[in-house]
């Protein structure tokens, strides 16, 4: 039962038909580019003897080329796409997952011309045959009903020398028919079978332009991952830098309503900076054209870093050694971000402590130290910020992987210690 489903298989797939649809399209293409040649050959050939051999010669001297005016036209600005298009709708197969794109290159161009020439040739086969078989089909299933015996001068019956079926036979005719018709849908699955194996070599992109899409697909995500860990960084500060003014406004909202009015307003600094920075990182993972560049700060920026983390009440004592001015843009925006998370990590993870930032900036090299008590008091209101799960460590590990950077992280003598250090021209 499994074979005969398997051999039956054809006749009852969409496949088969759809892919004999897509060779009679190449052939009806076909028939402009072979008549032009063939007209011109008849007007200069001279038959010996005059009769049907005439049209033959002259379609056997215009059919060459035709062939080469077909892959000619590969060259034609969009008909790479638009063959593709159609083979991946009509012949399906491996070609369907292809991409299709337009290339300039002479490889591609000799391939997609290589395709549209056997497309329109065995298309111009399939079609005659198609007209031929099924007439002579029709003839035959005819034939026990016709007063007359009936014949078709150019079907396969004649072709082959055979006589029209006459008396006796001519009841099994229709069953003649039938076999000329199954056979003709099998050749056109095979043939569409064979083809829809060898598109994706002649239509699909080459090894070169496989790498290249590869590449596109690779730095897509890798800026994705940028994004998101920008996103992350400035998004993460943000918050608690919120969670611990509205905690710290709360408590002496009575006591000190100077200083609660100076948490909101921090708070709300913060709420736009983040809401900016939210705003462009969206609108560049929408490939909204009207969003612009995200806004990408560097060591120039951790000064306004420093004072809004001041602002908020925070302790934080820095020191800088060397000039942020050298360094290269790459390394400093990723300095940045470092020490933005480091010290995020320190007001999430240790409360209203105080912090130590270390930046030394050497020729090809700098390295940053963010150091606090490791066992502060408890903060309730960045408690449930503490208990969740976060990916600070692993984002700026992430970065400095990039730029060749190592990052370590600790307890040391009762403080958590960050150091990041980063070299770049002939140091690394």
């Amino acid at each position: 039962m499994p074979i005969i489903r398997l051999l039956l298989a054809p006749l009852w797939s969409t496949t088969t038909y759809t892919r004999w649809v897509y060779l009679i399209i190449g052939g009806a293409v076909f028939l402009p580019y072979l008549l032009a040649p063939t007209v011109l050959a008849s007007m200069f050939l001279t038959p010996t003897t005059p009769g049907p051999g005439e049209g033959l010669g002259a379609l056997a001297a215009g059919a060459p080329p035709a062939v080469l005016l077909v892959a000619a036209s590969a060259w034609i600005p969009g008909a790479r796409t638009l063959e593709g298009q159609v083979t991946r709708a009509l012949l399906r197969g491996p070609i369907a997952h292809e991409p299709i794109t337009e290339s300039t290159s002479r490889p591609t161009r000799a391939r997609t011309g290589a395709w549209l020439a056997l497309h329109l040739v065995l298309g111009f086969a399939a079609a005659l045959a198609t007209m031929v078989v099924l007439t002579e089909c029709a003839a035959l299933a005819a034939t026990p009903f016709a007063s007359r015996p009936l014949a078709v001068a150019q079907g396969p019956l004649t072709l082959f020398g055979a006589d029209p079926p006459t008396g006796t036979q001519r009841w099994l005719a229709p069953a003649i028919g039938l076999g000329y018709l199954l056979a003709l849908v099998y050749t056109m699955a095979l043939t569409g079978t064979a083809m829809a194996r060898l598109a994706p070599r002649l239509l699909g992109p080459s090894a070169a332009e496989r790498l290249a899409t590869a590449q596109r697909r690779a730095d897509h995500l890798a800026e994705r991952n940028r994004l998101a860990r920008e996103l992350h960084d400035s998004i993460g500060h943000a918050l608690s830098v919120v969670a611990l003014q509205a905690g710290a406004a709360a408590r002496v909202l009575d006591s000190d309503p100077a200083f609660a009015r100076q948490s909101l307003r921090a708070i709300a600094d913060q709420a736009r900076t983040a809401t900016a920075e939210l705003d462009h990182v969206l609108g560049l993972l929408r490939d909204d054209p009207s969003t612009g560049t995200a806004p990408l700060r560097g060591l120039a920026d951790l000064p306004g870093l420093i004072e809004a983390t001041r602002a908020i009440g925070a302790d934080i004592r820095t020191r800088i050694d060397g000039d942020t001015t050298h360094v290269p843009a790459a390394v400093s925006r990723e300095t940045y971000r470092i020490c933005q998370e480091g010290i995020t990590n320190a007001l999430r993870h240790g409360g209203n402590v105080p912090i130590t930032l270390h930046l030394t900036i050497e020729p090809e090299r700098l390295s940053v130290e963010i150091t606090n008590p490791h066992t502060p008091p408890a903060t309730p209101t960045l408690h449930a910020l503490r208990r969740r799960g976060g990916r600070g460590l692993h984002g700026m590990r992430e970065r400095l992987s990039i730029l060749g950077g190592n990052l370590e992280t600790g307890p040391t003598d009762g403080q958590w210690r960050l150091h990041a250090d980063i070299a770049w021209g002939d140091a690394r």
